[in-house]
């Protein structure tokens, strides 16, 4: 089981826990939404969970709840900025469709 980021991703991360000492690591999931079902979350973690699977990849920490990771294991996280928008792009080899606009999955 993997969760792979791409060198643009952890530095965004990275910036994003800089700017919060109290973070443990990032917490990467899905939730219900959208028209095909799932999207996508990534947040700064304060803590870790009984029930999170680790991975670490130079220096940043990826929490995934157990729940999730059938949904996202394989996943490439990439970071992209396209004029004044920027975002992390994801990878899912899992994902079977997407909506039109990008922004939820189904498996």
């Amino acid at each position: 089981m993997s969760i792979q980021l791409t060198a643009a991703a952890r530095q965004r991360m990275q910036d994003f826990l800089a700017r919060t000492p109290a973070a443990v690591g990032v917490r990467f999931g899905v939730k219900r939404t959208g028209c095909s079902g799932l999207g996508y979350t990534v947040e700064v973690a304060e803590a870790i969970a009984g029930d999170d699977t680790v991975f670490e990849q130079e220096g940043v920490r990826l929490l995934v709840d157990r729940k999730a990771l059938p949904f996202v294991d394989g996943t490439q996280i990439d970071f992209r900025r396209n004029g004044l928008n920027a975002a992390f792009v994801f990878h899912n080899p899992n994902a079977v469709g997407e909506c039109g606009c990008g922004e939820s999955f189904t498996v």
